[in-house]
């Protein structure tokens, strides 16, 4: 008899919990479908109001006072240049210092205040980083209202990101890979290079692609440190113009982002300027999936190749 009562109260414990774990997973699907039906609404509403502006002449045009003969052309291009300068200076010293972190830093009191530095600078509002780039680089180091300031100012934006990532990325690998690699004779730096990075790069990566499409949308470090609304022209191509310019000229041009053009286009009371940054939200969010998607081709393709 007790037996029955036994087994009668545990069947129905488990109902509960069966009952609070269907609750928390409808709660959890209603969450995450406010948030995509939210961007769905609005990425729809931008595209209706936006493709009919896209042609040609909206990618190749500069920015101008008419609604219909302006474009993007010096918005998209300063952001491809300030995105490539933003990742070549953000992944390797990222991945770098993930690889220290976890590989090669003793367990220490300093260790862990760095760590701990690490993961509040990730929550750091970007308009600090702004007013730090503003004091360094434009004016301590010289580089002016540039290319070169404003990919530097990204870089230090989403580094904490890519720290993070490289080290939740290694610490995924098995023990075992280094103790083998170890028994085999192996330094720490071959085992890091043959095993380490190979096998958590596709977490790298899909760390480093989370950083770079925070960094294509954000706007108040690039207005801090002094991006252009309104530039009718590229900058200087390597070894163009008489005398030629240099291989790395551009990097101290001035420059425009995609953000900020739609900010200076949402600002103006016509309707048709309104479009025009419809369109190039549009473009910009393009450009963010385009970004996602080739980090999970990367990373399945890497995944894919990796034999344990």
């Amino acid at each position: 008899m007790l037996e029955s009562q036994d087994l009668k109260a545990i069947r129905a414990l488990i109902a509960k919990a069966k009952r609070w774990d269907a609750f928390f997973g409808i709660l959890g699907i209603l969450s995450l479908m406010v948030g995509v039906l939210t961007f769905s609404a609005l990425f729809v509403d931008m595209a209706i109001q936006g493709i009919p502006r896209l042609n040609i002449d909206f990618f190749t045009n500069f920015p101008s006072r008419r609604a219909g003969e302006a474009g993007i052309l010096s918005a998209w291009v300063g952001t491809v240049l300030v995105m490539m300068v933003t990742a070549l200076a953000a992944v390797p010293l990222g991945v770098a210092a993930g690889v220290y972190l976890e590989e090669y830093a003793p367990k220490n009191w300093m260790t862990d205040i760095i760590e701990i530095n690490i993961t509040n600078l990730a929550g750091v509002p970007s308009i600090v980083y702004g007013l730090l780039a503003l004091g360094l680089f434009v004016y301590q180091f010289g580089f002016g209202q540039s290319i070169l300031s404003a990919g530097l100012t990204l870089a230090l934006l989403i580094l904490p990101v890519v720290i993070v990532a490289t080290r939740e990325s290694i610490r995924a690998i098995p023990q075992m890979i280094r103790e083998g690699s170890y028994a085999c004779g192996a330094t720490t730096w071959q085992t890091v290079r043959d095993h380490i990075l190979p096998y958590s790069s596709a977490g790298i990566l899909t760390g480093v692609i989370i950083g770079m499409a925070r960094a294509i949308g954000e706007t108040a470090p690039i207005i801090t440190i002094g991006a252009l609304t309104f530039i009718a022209f590229l900058p200087t191509a390597p070894f163009a113009g008489d005398p030629p310019a240099g291989l790395f000229d551009w990097i101290f041009s001035p420059f425009t982002v995609m953000p900020i053009q739609m900010f200076n286009w949402t600002s103006r009371p016509e309707a048709a300027f309104q479009i025009n940054a419809a369109a190039a939200g549009f473009v910009l969010v393009l450009m963010t999936l385009a970004m996602n998607g080739a980090a999970i081709w990367l990373r399945y393709r890497l995944r894919k190749n990796i034999k344990w």
